[in-house]
């Protein structure tokens, strides 16, 4: 008999919210945080995206807040930091969802690229719940327009992606001003290294929840390609583009340039397709993301940290066009196809002396890539595992016939600046407007 909400003992309002969303039993990161948190614990979980952690600590935190606090003050209850915007708003959009039957609750997000004055705003009226990057958090803090006197909870979700940021420093001088008896809840990929010291800092007696990672067999294909070098990748890309089955494809490069440029020579080529990374302007974020959820876009060239939190389910394609940074980053990346029980298709690219790479990946995983030839594009360094892809599978999951590629496409042209400054963006048309668009945080 499968476990229900109710049963980890959360109050009405919340378990008729979850009922209501269409949330009938808690996941196995769920069913051990929540019990957990609950009681008053400081927490250290690792668990992988899509495990349903954000309800791990979210409804923990509501529940507390059903109750009045007793400690003066109009600050917020709850404070969750985030590594990107994406990820803090849709943080929020949760905590709407699940505090729909709290009508008192007021939350706020603070982000880069977003009003200022409306912050502001939102700031000067009593505030339940600040789902905020640390950096524009500290742009508020400096200004001394928060009031930390009754935090109850502090959240770091994807603690080791914001280290990586380099947010460390601003992690710490937010902690330390904030009042020591909270409970801190932390959520992260892997407790190795300066993360896990990091941890141990800000926590007393944390309780340690590692969730076994659930591979999703049956769902995603992954297929690695060798290439010879940059001619070659860019061969192999234009040949799966034109001749695969694709409705919608997500491209990752790892840099903010390498997106701009890419996604300006596949439009030249006649393909509908943009590019999102992390100095465009939010307006224009928002835009780009919009139009991939209407299918006005079907390739997107992504960074990591601006596609974070992509839920598209008609993307059928992923393609590592550059290799991620960190193993984690390649489990996220597929994640953005197969999605809502769909089937994907998870392609990447490696150049032959790029193998330590590959290993590292695959010992993340626990398994090894499942190498691909596509027939008559083969690397002239050939590795002697890869396999030429069966007749009428070029590549895998892709017909003779699929697609031309020549879709039409209302995206804005760009042009990318590769000198090494901040790549600039001209205007382009939207919904019949030509926008300017300069690079901003």
């Amino acid at each position: 008999m499968s476990l229900s909400f109710t049963d980890l003992h959360l109050d009405q309002p919340l378990t008729d919210a979850l009922l209501s969303a269409g949330y009938d039993s808690p996941t196995p990161v769920q069913l051990e945080a929540i019990p957990a948190a609950l009681s008053g614990q400081d927490l250290m979980v690792s668990a992988q995206t899509g495990s349903g952690k954000t309800a791990a600590f979210l409804l923990p935190a509501l529940q507390k807040m059903l109750q009045r606090s007793e400690k003066p003050g109009k600050g917020p209850r709850l404070l969750v930091l985030t590594p990107t915007r994406e990820l803090a708003q849709q943080v929020e959009k949760q905590a709407q969802v699940y505090g729909k039957n709290m009508p008192w609750l007021r939350t706020v997000t603070l982000v880069g690229g977003t009003s200022f004055g409306q912050q502001i705003r939102a700031l000067s009226r009593p505030i339940d719940v600040i789902v905020a990057t640390p950096g524009r958090l500290m742009d508020h803090m400096r200004q001394d327009r928060i009031d930390f006197s009754r935090l109850d909870v502090l959240v770091l979700d994807e603690a080791d992606r914001m280290l990586d940021m380099g947010f460390i420093e601003d992690i710490e001088t937010i902690v330390a001003a904030i009042p020591e008896s909270r409970q801190t809840l932390l959520f992260s990929a892997t407790w190795d290294g300066i993360v896990g010291k990091l941890a141990k800092r800000l926590t007393r007696q944390a309780q340690q929840i590692d969730i076994a990672r659930v591979a999703e067999q049956g769902k995603i294909d992954e297929q690695l390609l060798y290439c010879d070098d940059m001619r070659h990748k860019n061969r192999l890309l234009d040949h799966i583009l034109r001749d695969a089955n694709i409705d919608q494809c997500v491209i990752f490069t790892s840099t903010k340039v390498m997106s701009e440029q890419l996604a300006d020579e596949l439009y030249e080529k006649g393909f509908s397709a943009n590019c999102l990374h992390g100095d465009m302007p939010q307006g224009w974020r928002n835009r780009t993301l919009m139009d991939l959820r209407k299918g006005r876009i079907k390739i997107l060239v992504a960074t990591d940290v601006a596609a974070r939190g992509i839920d598209v389910p008609t993307i059928t394609h992923v393609i590592n066009y550059d290799l991620p940074k960190q193993a984690e980053d390649y489990v996220h990346r597929i994640g953005r196809t197969g999605r809502a029980g769909r089937h994907g298709l998870a392609l990447t690219f490696a150049e032959v002396n790029e193998y330590v790479k590959i290993h590292k990946i695959e010992r993340y995983l626990n398994r090894k890539l499942p190498e691909m030839a596509i027939e008559g594009m083969e690397p002239t360094r050939k590795r002697s595992s890869a396999k030429p892809a069966p007749k009428g599978r070029r590549g895998g999951n892709f017909s003779g016939q699929g697609k031309s590629g020549n879709w039409s496409s209302d995206r804005p042209r760009r042009h990318g600046n590769e000198n090494g400054g901040q790549a600039k963006r001209s205007g382009g048309h939207h919904q019949g407007q030509r926008k300017p668009a300069h690079a901003s945080r």
